[in-house]
Order: C-alpha cells, then structure tokens, then sequence
C-alpha cells in the first residue's frame, strides 16, 4: 500500500534535511515523497533533493507563496495515492512510522484517521514536555482504541490531543468532507470533527514512531498573541456546540460550549501578554 507523505516547505534548510532522510530512510519503502516549496527564497532544497537520486521524491514549487495553511491545501490537492500524511518540514519520521501506521490501515479499513505516538522535540533534538503538550497527553485515551461518531468528537472537544502531521489520513474521507473554508487556526480539528459527524473513525496506537517538533518561539508565542486566533476558536465551538445539540451529541454539545483547553490557553496567553507589556 503506497503512501503520499506531503511535505510543504519554507523553513530551516537543515531540519527540512533531517526531515527529508527520515521519511526515505523508513522500514518500509513504499512511499512517495512530495515536497510542496511555498517560494523559499533560495534554490538550495532543490538541488539538495536533485542531488539525492531517490525516484520516490517529487519536488514542486508553487508560483506564489500561499501561506503555512494555503500550502496545506495544495498539498492534499496533489494527493495520488488512498493514504497520505502532511508532514512538517521540521519533524522527524522514527524508521517504524510507516510500517506502525500502515498495519494500523490495513487492520482498520474503514478508518479515517490514524493516530500514533508522538515525542516532543525542541530546535536541538531534544525530547520536552511543555505545558500545551503535558496537557495533550493528559487528554489522548490511555491505551489503543478506537474513537468514532459522538465520542470521537467530545473527547477532541475537551482538547485536541492529536498532532496533525503525524496523522495518516484516507484520501477518500477527507476529500468527501472537504475543508471548512474561512479557517485558519481550527483546520484540522474541524476536519477531525466533520469526519465524525459523518460516521468517521480514529484509530490510536500510543506506540511512539514520530517526532514532533516543538520550537522555542512556539513555547513562548503567548507573549505575541493575536485575538484573532482566539475569535476563531470562541466562534468554531460555539458553531459546534450548536451543531452537536442539533444532532442530538449533547455529551459533545457541552464540550464544545466549555472548550475547556482552548480557555486556559487563551488564560495563559492574555497573562503573558499583560506581564509582557508590563515589562
């Protein structure tokens, strides 16, 4: 079963590298790897990934810049094959991925989604555990399971515990739902959740196989924070709380309207800003 692994790039040349190795150097071969260049303004990628001979890799370059989320897009767009992860040029692929997720499918075909193990890393390699991602594992369910319907959506309501380019998704579900247009912050949730909605199922294995990377600024960006950010937030789960009442999901109607994790984080940002400004 091959696999699309899309990989939007603008960034650190040497991360995307390690990035780019990780995903060729996995257990299993079968994959196609497409680097999506959003107009970095240096050719060095190109020829790097010229350099390296392998058949499996596709580079492409968009003629403008479209933006961390517009690039997202494009890269589902220029999915071929019925399985297909969108992974950050930053992260890294542990050689098992590919092998976990796939078996993963395979045992699971109706599966929309599949959820592994993550590991937090910072700029240096270096396993971390901030807040935001304590608070994730707190949330993902204890064990492997399967989450589908009402349960998948509540369980992401209280906190979105999944991280979005570790995730393998089905081509056919996600296309047949499509993207919320006007979204910039909750993309992927929304998805997750319009996959449940109409019957979609998540399949989590906590085994760790990926490597996500979590950069300093990340830790610290509560003390930049744009309302915007949090508007969109307020306005997605008000939507889905009455979304879910309508249909009936009440346990997941009151998650949506508490969105528990989604108020502390916009808690802790407006007190960083406050103590920021004061400084």
């Amino acid at each position: 079963m091959p696999i699309d692994v899309m990989m939007p790039f603008y960034g650190d040349v040497g991360q995307f590298q390690q990035a780019v190795l990780s995903v060729l150097d996995q257990s299993e071969p079968d994959l196609r790897l497409t680097v999506v260049d959003d107009c970095y303004p240096d050719s060095t990628p190109r020829e790097w990934l010229d350099g390296l001979g392998d058949a499996r890799v596709r580079y492409l370059r968009n003629p403008t810049n479209l933006g961390v989320n517009g690039n997202f897009r494009r890269c589902v767009e220029l999915v071929q094959h019925d399985w297909f992860v969108v992974m950050g040029c930053d992260d890294v692929m542990l050689p098992d991925y590919l092998c976990t997720v796939r078996s993963l499918a395979e045992m699971h075909l109706d599966a929309s989604v599949i959820a592994p193990g993550v590991e937090v890393i910072d700029s240096d390699d270096r396993p971390v555990r901030p807040l935001g991602d304590r608070i994730k594992a707190i949330l993902a369910p204890p064990r492997a399971t399967v989450l589908h319907g009402e349960k998948l959506a509540t369980s992401l309501y209280h906190g979105n515990w999944t991280y979005f380019p570790s995730l393998l998704w089905r081509t056919e579900a996600v296309r047949e739902v499509g993207f919320r247009p006007g979204l910039e912050v909750v993309l992927d949730l929304a998805l997750l959740v319009d996959l449940a909605s109409v019957g979609g199922s998540l399949v989590y294995d906590p085994e760790i196989v990926f490597r996500y990377r979590r950069h300093r600024a990340s830790v610290s960006s509560v003390r930049a924070v744009d309302g915007r950010r949090f508007d969109e937030e307020n306005s997605f789960f008000a939507e889905e709380a009455r979304r879910c009442a309508d249909r009936g999901w009440n346990h997941a109607a009151r998650a949506a309207r508490w969105h528990a994790t989604s108020r502390l984080h916009q808690w802790q940002a407006r007190a960083g800003s406050v103590v920021a400004r004061r400084g």
